[in-house]
C-alpha cells in the first residue's frame, strides 16, 4: 500500500467533510438508526418458519432488511421456538448472522413455575431483558383493583429475582394492561403506580395507543419507565377508544387509511400509516427507551417489516 502523506490525508478528509456538509445543506438525510439504536425486530411473526427449521433463513432476511437486534420468545413458553432451547448454540447462530439477541418474551406460566431455568436460558444467550406479554386475562375488557394489585405484587416479586440475576424485567401490554377498572379508569396508568419502577420496566405496544392513550405522553411523563417498544404501522384515522386529554400523534396529512393490525388483514408499514413517527421517536429519546422491535403480524407482515425498516433508516432523532 502506498504511504499517504499528512497533506494528502488532510485534503481527503476535508473533501469528505465538505461533501457531508453539502448533503446536509441539500436536505439529504444520511442513514442513521433512530435514537442511535440498531433497528430491531420481534421474531414472533416468523414463528411458523422458525418451527419449520428456517431460523437461519429468517435471520439472514432480517439482516438484509437492516435489522441488527432481535427479540426472541422462550422455547418453553412458545412451542414454535423449541428448537432454540440450547441458548449457547442459538447465540452463535444469531451472531454468525450478524445480529444480536437482547430481549425475550416469556409466558407467565413459565415465570411462575420455572423462573430459574428461564433466567439461565436468557443468560446463556447474552440477553439483557426478559418479560411477558401480559399479566393475565380479563373478563369483558374489565378488571378489578384487587386483581390489579395482586398481579402487580406477583410480578414485582418475580422481577426482584430477575434483577438479582443481572437482567431487567419488562412488561408488555396486550391483555389486562389494556383493560379498564370497574370504575371506568384505564388500567395501564394505575398499573404503573403499583409496579416497582426499578424492578419492572415497560415495553409499549404501539397499536395499543388506540386504547390506552398517546405514547408520547407516557414516555415524557414517565422518564426511565419505558425500556422498549413494539413498533408497527397503526391506523389512527378511526381511534378505538381515544383517551381524553391524550390526543394521538396523527400526521398532519395522513395517507389513505388501512384497517389496523391482525393476522387476517393487510398490514400497514411504518411510515405508510397515520402515526407521526418522528414525534414518537423524539419522545422515546426523552423517555430513555433502549430498544425498539418491529412487529408486523399480518399476512404481509414480512414485506411490511422490510418496508418499515427502510423507513426507520430515514429518521434522524
Amino acid at each position: 500500500m502506498a504511504q499517504m502523506t499528512r497533506r494528502t490525508f488532510l485534503e481527503k478528509t476535508s473533501a469528505g467533510t465538505a461533501a457531508a456538509g453539502v448533503l446536509a445543506a441539500a436536505g439529504v438525510r444520511l442513514h442513521a438508526d433512530p435514537l442511535g439504536i440498531p433497528i430491531g425486530s420481534q421474531t414472533y411473526p416468523e414463528r411458523q418458519r422458525i418451527a419449520e427449521g428456517k431460523f437461519v433463513e429468517v435471520l439472514k432476511g432480517m439482516y438484509d432488511a437492516g435489522i441488527r437486534q432481535i427479540e426472541l420468545c422462550s422455547p418453553n413458553s412458545y412451542a414454535q421456538f423449541k428448537s432454540l432451547a440450547d441458548g449457547k448454540a442459538t447465540k452463535k447462530v444469531i451472531e454468525d448472522a450478524g445480529l444480536r439477541a437482547v430481549s425475550s418474551h416469556v409466558g407467565m406460566a413459565e415465570l411462575r413455575t420455572a423462573l430459574p431455568q428461564a433466567i439461565e436460558w436468557a443468560q446463556s444467550l447474552g440477553l439483557t431483558q426478559i418479560g411477558t406479554a401480559s399479566l393475565g386475562g380479563v373478563v369483558s375488557g374489565h378488571t378489578s383493583l384487587n386483581q390489579l394489585r395482586y398481579a402487580a405484587e406477583e410480578y414485582n416479586k418475580m422481577a426482584s429475582v430477575v434483577k438479582r440475576a443481572g437482567l431487567q424485567m419488562f412488561l408488555h401490554n396486550e391483555g389486562l394492561e389494556n383493560s379498564r377498572l370497574e370504575d371506568g379508569r384505564l388500567t395501564y396508568p394505575v398499573l404503573l403506580e403499583y409496579l416497582d419502577p426499578e424492578l419492572v420496566k415497560m415495553q409499549f405496544q404501539m397499536s395499543s395507543m388506540r386504547v390506552i392513550g398517546n405514547p408520547i405522553v407516557y414516555f415524557t411523563n414517565h422518564p426511565g419507565r419505558f425500556i422498549s417498544a413494539h413498533v408497527h404501522g397503526v391506523n389512527l384515522d378511526t381511534p378505538v377508544a381515544p383517551y381524553a386529554g391524550m390526543p394521538l400523534p396523527i400526521k398532519q396529512t395522513a395517507p389513505a387509511a388501512g384497517r389496523g393490525r391482525g393476522p387476517a388483514v393487510p398490514g400497514i408499514a411504518i411510515g405508510d400509516d397515520s402515526v407521526d413517527w418522528p414525534k414518537v421517536f423524539e419522545a422515546m429519546k426523552i423517555g430513555g427507551v433502549k430498544n425498539y422491535f418491529i412487529e408486523q403480524e399480518q399476512a404481509n407482515g414480512w414485506d411490511a417489516m422490510v418496508k418499515g425498516a427502510a423507513y426507520l433508516k430515514t429518521l434522524t432523532v
